[in-house]
């Protein structure tokens, strides 16, 4: 009976598999002589060997649609990068790198071999991703401008960044770290993009938005492109930091920002260009710019806040405010506040009103995951990203070669240690009425970010202010409406209030990026966040059309979001994209 590999919605455990393993068998071995059948099958286009190689009959049709385009060829394995891993005992793979070359570009990937009960072994995934294109390196190291431009450079920079000259390749929508790292990514393979930003600065959504959080996931996101994070930061900076940063970053790489700006309209473009886009700077000046793609990057829900329908707000004789409105806990000083939420912002909101001796009190409306950011992140990463974790570059492609629906299932047995490491202040806010949940399926806060961006909460203090009594808790009974003095509940109680915030999340991006185009190509344009059916973001780092039938209508409109090591790594693949199709490498396009 011929070997089959574990599907892959199961984790492949030696059980299941119905195999054994010798802890001290020679890895290396194993990984050559699995890799040398699969650089040849490949090499050959010899589609049925590849697919016995996977353990999966699936995998072949795909795999004889794709070839054919890119040709693979030049297969290496990487020496240095393999390695048997074994994060459970009844869980064991081997976990290697390799090269490759197509006649695109240059390529890596990595596989994951697991055991079968006859002694084979089979890939359980296998992952690639493109590096670069043939033809066209990034203008990095020893490819960048060598000529001294010392008396000039101060108006070239200002003839350049105001495009008197030509104009701009590509105009990127919103100027957060998404936009920035695309921009990064296009300068360094010869395309030049404006940004624009609507806020006065570089970073302001940092600064003023998020002004009382601190980055609780930094250890994650390491740096930015071509620019690491200075060796002396804390592991959590403030946001204004980051906010400073980013600032920073658009300045020393002589990105092309226009602040105090806003694209009013993405149009179907004239003069032989796709899209026709207009900006007004604050000052009223108006400009159209004919690209033939547009990058929306204008973070989660595009700052269109999500505004729950509470009744009678009118009445309300206090202060209502979404939580991106909130600037800082001084400003309502004296005054009771009520924060309407109990995830990341509320949180972080609540903390800091406590902080400076404001009475607050968290209205939970629905249970929220909890985890403490000094014991999660480095378990749900599996130490990646710590101090003494592989090469960013390195911890990136492995981050991004688990499969999400794969991912679920670690993360289930994942979170199980980290609910008894953070046993203390799980029991404590239970104690108090706080209502807790496990994540999706018991599978921590991973697929609430995919799907919903939010959910959770890392714990950096405020879980102990909630403990305490620092931060008030009201988490029974349903808001029926406003009252003028503050909120009636539908078991009759009422919360008094001069100050209302709104930490109720942000609205679908979706709904912004149609404000920019006219309706007739409203139905073109995808879903923005949230998993497809092969567990894919829909349109993140995409065109927003996706694969359907409509996708060519919009086509050269890319999305980009996400935090710091999502902007970093997937960035570089919407840049290789557009540079792909500016270069005729994937034929004619429009």
């Amino acid at each position: 009976m011929p070997a089959v590999a574990t599907p892959l919605r199961s984790l492949p455990t030696l059980q299941k598999l119905g195999s054994t393993v010798d802890r001290n068998l020679n890895a290396q071995a194993v990984a050559k002589e699995w890799f040398l059948g699969f650089a040849d099958a490949m090499s050959c286009g010899n589609y049925i060997r590849i697919a016995s190689l996977l353990g999966s009959d699936a995998i072949q049709q795909f795999i004889a649609d794709q070839m054919p385009k890119f040709k693979p060829f030049a297969f290496k394995i990487r020496n240095d990068l393999i390695r048997l891993h074994v994060p459970y005992e009844d869980i064991v793979c081997i976990q290697a790198f390799f090269d490759f070359e197509t006649t695109v570009g240059h390529a890596s990937g990595i596989f994951r071999l697991v055991p079968m009960a006859d002694g084979s072994w089979k890939a359980h995934t296998v992952f690639t991703n493109l590096e670069d294109l043939r033809g066209f390196p990034e203008k990095i190291g020893a490819l960048r401008d060598n000529e001294p431009y010392h008396k000039k450079w101060i108006e070239s920079r200002e003839r350049e960044r105001e495009f008197l000259d030509e104009e701009p390749g590509v105009v990127i929508i919103g100027g957060g770290q998404s936009g920035l790292t695309v921009a990064a990514r296009l300068k360094a393979l010869g395309i030049n993009a404006l940004v624009v930003e609507r806020n006065k600065r570089i970073g302001d959504n940092w600064r003023n938005r998020y002004a009382v959080l601190c980055v609780h996931d930094t250890v994650w996101y390491d740096h930015l492109p071509y620019m690491p994070f200075p060796s002396l930061w804390p592991i959590y900076p403030p946001a204004a930091k980051l906010g400073d940063w980013l600032e920073t970053y658009a300045h020393s790489l002589e990105l092309n920002v226009w602040t105090s700006a806003e694209v009013v309209s993405v149009d179907p473009g004239t003069q032989g260009k796709k899209w026709s886009v207009k900006v007004v700077r604050c000052d009223g000046r108006e400009r159209v710019f004919h690209v033939n793609h547009v990058v929306l990057a204008m973070g989660f829900g595009s700052g269109l806040p999500n505004i729950p329908n509470i009744p009678c707000q009118d009445e309300f004789k206090g202060q209502i405010l979404h939580s991106s409105q909130h600037k800082r806990a001084t400003d309502h000083l004296g005054k009771k506040v009520v924060v309407i939420g109990a995830c990341t912002s509320a949180h972080d909101i609540c903390a800091d009103y406590v902080d400076h001796g404001v009475d607050v009190t968290m209205v939970q409306r629905s249970s929220t995951y909890v985890m403490s950011a000094k014991e999660g992140i480095p378990r749900l990463t599996g130490g990646l990203y710590l101090e003494n974790g592989p090469p960013t570059d390195i911890a990136d492609r492995i981050n991004a070669s688990f499969p999400n629906f794969l991912l679920k299932l670690v993360h289930q047995r994942v979170v199980k240690g980290l609910a008894e490491a953070d046993r203390d202040t799980l029991d404590g806010l239970r104690k108090v009425g706080f209502k807790l949940n496990m994540g999706e399926d018991d599978s921590g806060p991973v697929q609430f970010i995919w799907k919903r961006g939010g959910g959770y909460y890392f714990d950096v203090g405020a879980s102990q202010k909630i403990i305490d009594g620092e931060i008030k808790l009201k988490s029974n009974g349903s808001i029926t409406r406003f009252t003028p003095n503050g909120l009636l509940f539908e078991d009759g109680s009422t919360l008094d209030a001069e100050v209302v915030i709104l930490a109720t999340g942000y609205a679908d991006g979706r709904t912004a990026y149609l404000r920019l185009l006219p309706g007739h190509l409203h139905d073109a344009v995808q879903p923005i966040w949230g998993l497809d059916d092969e567990g894919e973001l829909y349109s993140v780092a995409r065109e927003v059309g996706g694969r359907g039938p409509q996708a060519q209508k919009v086509a050269g409109l890319w999305a980009m979001l996400g935090n710091l090591a999502m902007c970093r790594f997937h960035s570089k693949h919407v840049a290789l994209q557009i540079k792909a199709y500016e270069e005729g490498i994937f034929g004619e396009r429009y």
